[in-house]
């Protein structure tokens, strides 16, 4: 019973800035977690942040009744290492998380517009699947993918299925690697998708379908690919392929999905 007496003896000392600072925490963390919500690890990132706010609150409580001095000194220096360590065993889902936040606003093209850049890039596709001619072609979307062209050969040109084509032969300049294609022009060639690190890739999948797939895991863009050694078309969204496709079904595919807006990532990303 004195144990209960001394605690409701020091409660008033809890003013009511304290019960704001513990509520506005709160909805940060909250935010965050939400912010966080379809990157890789986001269930245990958002556990760790619910343990470390849970935690560091718990201190800062028992530190103001008890009225502990030294706790309250290293109180600060205590939550700063802990974010500190958050940052480094977390990195590649931050990463994931700016990108998205650095996402520019994303106007859809009209709908001329829009079609005839469907049209341009199947029939390149067409004729690249036709004679074994491997390709990645990336649709930038919502989130921008400003670093990648930056590393990769800029051309900010006008989108032609001859372009394209050229772009992709094999001896060309620029055949390796990928392509963007933004706002009906090609943006530019010789791009490096990051490559998926995920053990339900199949083995079979090339480097090509890997990269698709690992840039479609970390921005909203819809990727093409095209097998050298297959001849098939695949898509990929989301980290999800879907092949093979013949020339109609992709560009029945392209209307459909770039005439939407993009889809929030689903939670079942965020488990890998």
């Amino acid at each position: 019973m004195e144990f209960f007496r001394f605690i409701s003896d020091r409660l008033p000392r809890l003013v009511w800035t304290d019960l704001v600072e513990l509520f506005v925490i709160g909805l940060v963390v909250f935010w965050i977690a939400r912010f966080l919500k379809g990157t890789r690890g986001a269930r245990l990132l958002r556990g760790f942040l619910l343990l470390l706010v849970g935690g560091t609150l718990v201190l800062n409580l028992v530190a103001n009744i008890f009225d502990l001095e030294r706790i309250k000194t290293i109180y600060p220096f205590f939550v700063g290492g802990l974010f500190a360590s958050a940052l480094v065993a977390f990195q590649p889902e931050l990463r994931r998380a700016l990108i998205r936040l650095g996402a520019a606003s994303f106007f859809a093209e009209a709908s001329g517009s829009l079609d005839r850049t469907i049209d341009e890039v199947t029939e390149a596709v067409e004729t690249l699947a036709k004679r074994g001619i491997g390709a990645i072609i990336a649709f930038q979307r919502s989130n921008e993918l400003g670093a990648m062209i930056d590393a990769g050969c800029k051309l900010d040109s006008e989108l032609t299925r001859e372009l394209l084509v050229t772009i992709f032969w094999p001896g060309s300049p620029l055949h390796d690697m990928g392509i963007v294609i933004g706002q009906g022009r090609i943006l530019a060639a010789a791009v490096q998708f990051p490559l998926t690190d995920s053990d339900d890739v199949a083995p079979s999948l090339g480097s090509r379908h890997r990269a698709a797939i690992g840039l479609t895991n970390e921005t909203d863009a819809i990727v093409i690919v095209v097998s050298e050694e297959t001849k098939t078309i695949s898509l990929v969204e989301r980290g999800e392929m879907v092949r093979p496709l013949t020339p109609d079904q992709l560009r029945a595919q392209l209307r459909e999905r770039l005439g939407r807006p993009p889809e929030p990532p689903r939670e079942e990303e965020a488990e890998k």
